[in-house]
């Protein structure tokens, strides 16, 4: 795809602000929460300027041009506070997950060469300080939780205007904008560079390419982790292009947030999108309303998929304005009531979920991208969305499918290489076409779908070819499942590890007369769990051919987790990792006798 807006070579992250503080400086930037439910807002004008006095403080605190900064911090206002000031400093900030470990603290400062580190919580500052002494290069530590904003922007007071406009402009296009780290499903994380030119670019020709989403009107509400790059380019966008941001990062209070801050489109996985409806659904159920949901559902979808084919039949609209009042409206102002659009990537929505909250007034544009791209490659247009698809490339993005079906990238979103890592950055290129490492299929409007990852491919002893995510991601949709994984190569047939979701099983148990206060060791032998999961499996095994069906299914007794090492900060499943960790329980499956394993069954 051409650009929308020409290349700026000698722009760097801090222009993006400095614009829009001219072109706008007393539109509302941010809205902080106040204690009393309501909402402050910051303006551009005065973000530009706790910025600057922050960066002052930076500047008084010894930090040099080029210096890596680390920080520890959930998604909250001061990320962004931080992440700018940091580039009117003219240093490096090198995101660290508010999850790690301290040897992954360890590894990400100590490759990356910070010579300072920021925490938020007493948590995150004890799990870093086991590792302190360990980290002779890393000389200032800051802890947002005593008040360091405070104290670093009145230490600043005296550093001059000029040394910051100085230190602003050093950064060229192709300066080091941050490092962040990859999640690591695979062997140890390496640091992506993402340039100035990577944000700015990137930031000004998506917002051309999304109007309809992203302008001085529309506002969000960030909670999925600004250290991840899907958030923090978007939180770099929102600056950019004028949009409100709020933030909330404790999910469980996020739909009060929602509704007192009323965001006009959200960022989320579709993890989220998920757990609404199945809440929604067992919240239903729980009020003697669950056949009403599930017929509204199926009208809500039937609806959508009609406004594809080109008509709306008036029965069909008839039932569609009647369940749309009754049930729909209602998940509708949970959501805020102003929510239009949302943005969704990681993994597939499916095509159940996208044309329902299409029907309910919410439209999912599906997106594609890694840490590598600076998020997406391509994402849907409001204009012209297709559901199940994740949109053609964004203004200044090329994909191109090379013969073995990978996915494959150039433009100005890819990454400069892998930090001290030439091995690496050398094998992510062909012929200067970064290798994502997915699988997929451009349509005659050059939209692309995914569907696979490359390393995952299972091959199975009868030489089938089967791609996981073609099972797990219509199964994990059930409700009272949390995690799903494929395993089978080289083995007689496929199967499946299953976990329990600890947050939806409750209700669920409830709902159909089971012991609410099951544990999940309990619930993975109860006899009707056993049965709703194989439901679940043979609803995703007519997706697919009777070789790449799943025949058999572990139930595990615990939840994969983060904190179990299972799954990445982006809860994307570290499918080595739990290989290897449940390898017992795999052989368990294939050790049946060959009568048992012709049909699908359960076993622990």
């Amino acid at each position: 795809m051409p650009r929308a807006v020409p290349a700026d070579p000698d722009a760097n992250a801090t222009d993006l602000l400095i614009d829009r503080v001219k072109d706008t400086p007393d539109l509302a930037l941010f809205s902080l929460p106040q204690d009393d439910g309501t909402w402050s807002d910051v303006t551009a004008r005065e973000f530009h300027d706790q910025v600057r006095a922050l960066a002052k403080g930076f500047v008084a605190a010894g930090i040099q041009p080029g210096d890596k900064i680390g920080m520890m911090c959930r998604t909250r206002y001061e990320w962004s506070l931080i992440d700018f000031a940091v580039w009117f400093a003219g240093a490096v900030l090198v995101p660290v997950y508010e999850t790690s470990s301290p040897s992954q603290i360890h590894w990400d400062l100590e490759d990356s060469g910070a010579i300072a580190m920021i925490t938020e919580t007493a948590d995150h500052f004890a799990r870093f300080d086991e590792v302190h002494a360990d980290l002779p290069l890393v000389g200032s530590v800051w802890r947002l939780d005593t008040d360091m904003v405070q104290k670093l922007t009145t230490s600043g007071a005296d550093v001059e205007d000029s040394e910051i406009d100085h230190r602003r402009a050093i950064a060229k296009g192709s300066d080091v904008a941050t490092l962040i780290y990859t999640a690591g499903t695979t062997g140890r994380p390496k640091g992506c560079i993402l340039t100035h030119s990577n944000f700015v670019e990137l930031s000004r020709n998506a917002k051309a390419a999304l109007p309809e989403v992203v302008n001085s009107g529309s506002s969000t509400l960030l909670f999925i982790t600004t250290a991840h790059i899907f958030a923090r380019f978007i939180a770099v966008m929102c600056v950019d292009a004028g949009v409100r941001v709020g933030h909330q990062a404790d999910t469980r209070q996020l739909l009060p947030a929602m509704a007192s801050f009323r965001p006009t489109f959200l960022l989320a996985v579709p993890r989220v999108f998920e757990k609404v409806y199945n809440s929604s659904e067992q919240k239903a159920e729980e009020g003697g309303r669950g056949k009403i949901f599930r017929k509204a559902a199926d009208v809500a979808i039937a609806h959508s998929k009609a406004l594809d084919a080109g008509k709306v039949p008036l029965g069909l609209a008839l039932q569609f304005a009647l369940f749309d009042r009754l049930v729909l409206s209602k998940i509708r102002a949970a959501l805020g009531g102003n929510v239009k659009y949302a943005v969704s990537g990681s993994a597939p929505l499916g095509l159940r979920l996208g044309h329902f909250y299409r029907s309910l007034g919410l439209t999912i544009l599906e997106g594609y991208g890694l840490t590598e791209t600076t998020a997406p490659l391509t994402v849907n247009l409001p204009s012209n969305f297709k559901i199940g698809k994740v949109g053609p490339p964004l203004p200044g993005v090329s994909i191109r499918i090379a013969d073995d079906g990978e996915i494959q990238g150039k433009g100005i979103d890819i990454f400069s290489g892998y930090w001290k890592n030439e091995k690496a950055t050398a094998e992510a290129f062909e012929d200067g076409w970064f290798r994502t490492g997915d699988i997929g299929v451009l349509d005659e409007d050059g939209y692309l779908t995914i569907t696979g990852r490359k390393k995952e491919i299972i091959v199975t002893a009868g030489g089938k070819n089967v791609s996981p995510a073609a099972l797990e991601d219509p199964i994990r949709a059930n409700p009272i499942i949390s995690q799903v994984i494929v395993v089978g190569e080289q083995k007689p047939f496929i199967a499946a590890l299953v976990t329990l979701d600890p947050e939806m099983l409750p209700a669920w148990l409830k709902n159909n007369g089971e012991d609410p206060n099951q544990t999940l060791a309990e619930a993975s032998v109860n006899p009707v769990v056993i049965a709703e999961v194989q439901r679940a499996v043979d609803s995703a095994n007519k997706n697919v051919s009777r070789a790449e069906s799943i025949r058999k299914f572990q139930i595990l007794a615990t939840d994969l987790t983060e904190d179990s090492g299972h799954l990445t900060p982006k809860m994307s499943i570290k499918r080595n990792v739990i290989l290897s960790d449940f390898a017992d329980v795999i052989e368990g499956i294939y050790s049946s006798s060959p009568t048992e394993t012709q049909e699908q069954s359960a076993v622990r």
